[in-house]
């Protein structure tokens, strides 16, 4: 592989529904117009134009966002997030720097490539519901972009393979929110657990109460048990991405968890 094949956060298959449920509902609208009368022809002509024009929005939105996550297009977004994020990590030779989440390896690698000296680890679980990504897939990315210092291998976030203290950055993208669990706080504690005294974090991700529930008293936690700086930026106010685009996006509440143990 000679470039790398970060994939898109929105998968094709998403369109390619889009588009199909679209030309369903409209050909099925033009058959119940076409061939019934009266009141069965329109309560499902009602039905069926809400669901057409439904399926249209999906299928604009999917667009949309799809060109706007892909590295090689235009507004390339999510390669914005992916280096920005990956901007907050120094390390020095000899350290280790540890991805959760890594799915193809963006992240991973762009940490490994601003610090050629240090270590990276990439962990995922790479589970059925995201089959386009792989360790594979991350490997492949590793050797097109000559990132030698990167690995990977399967770890679950909730349950991380590591020892206590192991690494001397720990990073995420946009992984924990999609983790079905009730206590998200929990699994940030076990993404620290894995930092080093003295050791950065910069975790980025959709940081709404709902998803993670209060974040002051968590960064107070944190102060309490002995951590030098903790602070929640948000990145949606054009610092990664504009305002508008979080709303589009559905990427509001995004903001980037960092500090230093």
């Amino acid at each position: 592989m000679n470039q790398p094949d970060y994939k898109n956060w929105i998968p094709k298959w998403m369109i390619c529904s889009g588009a199909v449920g679209t030309a369903v509902s409209v050909i099925l609208l033009l058959i119940f117009i076409i061939t019934l009368r009266g009141t069965a022809r329109a309560v499902l002509s009602i039905v069926f134009a809400l669901a057409s024009v439904l399926m249209c929005v999906y299928l604009v939105w999917s667009v949309i966002a799809y060109n706007a996550f892909s590295y090689t297009g235009r507004r390339r977004l999510s390669k914005d997030i992916i280096e920005s994020t990956a901007g907050f990590v120094k390390l020095e030779s000899g350290q280790t720097a540890l991805d959760i989440g890594c799915g193809s390896g963006a992240l991973a690698i762009a940490v490994a490539k601003r610090n050629p000296s240090a270590k990276v680890i990439g962990c995922d679980r790479w589970g059925k519901e995201y089959a386009e990504f792989s360790m594979k897939l991350c490997a492949d990315n590793a050797k097109a972009e000559k990132a030698e210092n990167v690995v990977f291998q399967k770890g679950d976030a909730t349950a991380l393979p590591f020892a206590d203290e192991q690494f001397d950055a720990v990073v995420s993208n946009y992984v924990y929110h999609n983790i079905p669990t009730k206590d998200r706080q929990a699994v940030l504690l076990e993404t620290l657990r894995t930092l080093k005294k003295g050791g950065t974090f910069a975790i980025h991700d959709i940081f709404s109460r709902q998803k993670y529930g209060d974040m002051d008293s968590f960064i107070r936690k944190l102060y309490d048990m002995g951590y030098e700086k903790v602070e929640l930026i948000n990145t949606t106010n054009g610092r990664f991405m504009s305002a508008k685009e979080s709303k589009l996006l559905f990427l509001r509440e995004s903001k980037l968890l960092v500090g230093k143990k």
